[in-house]
């Protein structure tokens, strides 16, 4: 059916009045935006339409980590089917973050420019798809090293489209949320993440034990694409045909809020945020966090089955990303709160940056040292909520930093932020492999996080620099 504005020039960007077709595929595929568009986008959600995203984007957080962490789940049935050893686990676990870096930075211009809603729709199809897929690639050959390059393309190529998410998320959150409720909604958002992690660990490692790693990876792929066709039948379309009345009507649009107005200017002054400390302490902040975090997230299962295993693994792939999720939103909700309360941007970064970095690594030393089950699943729960902290504070620093540009600064972040998932998880393995110790893979990280928080609290901000 064609639209009813299927007539109007959709690429005249002199039109002060251009109006986007407003029927369902001329929505989803029109890419181009107008200056009255790009400035509609900027309004901020109503109460009504910030539940709603939040709780989409939540569930989307969980389907995305539940993609992502499900290596971890089947790594090791995997591993015994095909005879892997170490190294050939650690580069299951790793293929992830072969890709996921790649597309940070274009997520965030692209969020940028045109909107990180439909970034967000259209690489969910992807990976979703690739995850259903993934075990058919098995009967491709009988040769495990065959199997395992295919398996590591289709998990690199997962992540590059994954990679897309948050800074789209981010993209949206900057531009809709005012600064003093981004943290606990940024957090909350992210929280799904953790969700995602304890699905995998409660639900698809009992599918793991009762039907294999392939009905497995094929049940997160079909929960995905129920996420996504109802992120745009539900939230999508409704959302950008309701910009499209808004841009018909109003005549005149409120620009009070300055910091949050499209820059006259497309292009992202990089060279002003490239020789700020602020932005490179952030930098350093992230990796070392997500050093830690990557490394409980796909070595945790392991750590468990070697050390006790006479132990569940419904139990110990739940219970610490069980305490996680509400250590997340409560971390928001507290960083919010203390804004509010008159205590500046930059103190509170720097505060959960301290819990995050400085409590993760606290937990870690101190589970190199224990000998019990109930101990180190104790600590590593209380590990994990330290990590939680991280999304309330380095997560939301580039929408401080760079209001604008929140997006594109975040793709950079989380470019690099995501070499440890790859550079660190393969190390571990090696470390393992030749040393058998899981002390010295503790400590070592667990070192990384204080030199992370040292060089956050001496140049991290939570002002604008841009």
């Amino acid at each position: 059916m064609k639209s009813k504005y299927f007539k109007l020039n959709l690429f005249d960007m002199s039109s002060s009045n251009h109006i986007l077709p407003t029927s369902t595929t001329n929505i989803l595929i029109q890419p181009l935006i107008s200056a009255d568009e790009a400035i509609i986008q900027n309004k901020k959600w109503t109460k009504e339409e910030k539940k709603i995203w939040t709780f989409t984007l939540f569930l989307g957080a969980m389907c995305l980590f539940s993609v992502r962490t499900i290596m971890s789940v089947c790594a090791l049935e995997i591993s015994k089917e095909f005879n892997y050893d170490k190294t050939q686990m650690a580069t299951l676990l790793s293929s992830f973050f072969y890709g996921y870096p790649i597309t940070q930075v274009p997520g965030g211009f692209f969020s940028d420019k045109i909107g990180g809603d439909l970034i967000i729709f259209y690489a969910a199809i992807v990976w979703s798809f690739l995850t259903f897929f993934l075990p058919y690639v098995t009967i491709l050959s009988t040769d495990k090293y065959t199997v395992l390059s295919l398996i590591t393309l289709l998990r690199c190529l997962t992540g590059g489209f994954q990679g897309f998410h948050y800074p789209g998320t981010s993209s949206l959150v900057s531009k809709k949320i005012v600064e003093n409720e981004r943290a606990f909604t940024f957090s909350f958002i992210t929280s799904g993440q953790h969700l995602g992690t304890l699905f995998c660990g409660m639900f698809a490692s009992i599918i793991l034990e009762e039907y294999g790693w392939r009905y497995t990876f094929q049940l997160i792929g079909v929960m995905c694409f129920c996420w996504v066709i109802y992120y745009r039948n539900n939230v999508l379309i409704k959302s950008r045909a309701h910009l499209n009345i808004l841009n018909a009507k109003e005549l005149v649009i409120n620009t009070d809020d300055q910091s949050n107005a499209p820059s006259q200017s497309n292009s992202v002054p990089w060279k002003d945020i490239l020789s700020k400390p602020s932005f490179w302490s952030l930098i350093i902040a992230h990796v070392c966090q997500n050093n830690a975090y990557y490394m409980l997230l796909t070595w945790l299962p392991t750590y468990f089955q070697e050390n006790y295993p006479g132990s569940r693994g419904w139990i110990f792939n739940v219970v610490p990303w069980l305490i996680s999720m509400p250590s997340t939103i409560f971390a928001g909700w507290l960083a919010d709160k203390l804004i509010a309360r008159r205590q500046s941007v930059t103190f509170v970064r720097k505060f959960t940056a301290f819990i995050s970095l400085c409590g993760a690594g606290l937990f870690l030393v101190l589970i190199s040292q224990v000998k019990s089950y109930s101990s180190a699943l104790f600590l590593m729960a209380c590990t994990v909520a330290c990590c939680g902290f991280h999304n309330a504070g380095i997560m939301v620093n580039p929408q401080d930093l760079a209001p604008k540009y929140a997006g594109s600064v975040f793709g950079v972040m989380n470019t690099i932020g995501a070499l440890p998932g790859f550079i660190g998880v393969k190390f571990s393995g090696y470390v393992l492999e030749t040393t058998k110790s899981w002390s010295i893979v503790f400590n070592q990280t667990a070192g990384l996080c204080f030199f992370g928080f040292i060089v956050y609290f001496l140049f991290g901000t939570g002002k604008k620099i841009v």
